[in-house]
């Protein structure tokens, strides 16, 4: 099938084309079929969870004794253990929370004061900082717990703070008591 040609070309247009081009021949194309896309599949979360075993097997930090030997506990001077103890049970309502996984440490310390300081603004007393076990901090440890330890005994508006109940994060969460504003 051949097509015809636009008028504006005029014959020696056509022979000085043929000349500079040489023979031609016609491809025939076919209309590509695209192939059947593959149903999404959650690699990278599969390897992952394969991975933890070895990651908990190779890391220098035993989760067993993280888990119980490392809690965080703080009173400051001049206040009754019993507010403590009182913390520890889980006497408090927690009013509000923070999550600082996957936060570097930075931005976990901006995260923390500037959580502290809007807690204590708007009157809630009694907040939890979630910031993880450490599990995962290789050879580091907890980098994040050790963060949020030090901080809270240098602030003067922290009264207390200790390792949350096992039902609210266990040592993975920090229950903290803050001085009114």
């Amino acid at each position: 099938m051949r097509k015809s040609r636009p008028a504006n070309v005029s014959d020696d247009d056509l022979r000085l084309f043929a000349e500079a081009v040489g023979p031609v021949r016609r491809l025939h194309f076919h209309e590509p079929v695209a192939p059947p896309k593959p149903a999404a599949e959650p690699l990278q979360s599969r390897r992952d969870e394969a991975n933890v075993a070895h990651e908990l097997l190779d890391s220098g930090i035993d989760p067993a004794v993280t888990e119980i030997g490392e809690e965080l506990s703080y009173l400051k001077d001049g206040h009754s253990p019993r507010l403590l103890r009182q913390l520890k049970r889980g006497q408090f309502s927690i009013a509000d929370e923070i999550d600082l996984h996957q936060m570097t440490a930075a931005v976990a310390r901006a995260a923390i004061k500037e959580f502290l300081d809007e807690s204590r603004r708007n009157g809630k007393l009694c907040v939890k900082l979630i910031h993880g076990k450490g599990l995962r901090s290789r050879a580091e440890g907890p980098v994040l717990k050790r963060l949020v330890d030090g901080l809270l005994r240098r602030r003067a508006d922290v009264i207390a703070f200790a390792s949350a109940k096992p039902a609210e994060g266990g040592t993975g969460a920090s229950i903290v008591l803050l001085k009114r504003a």
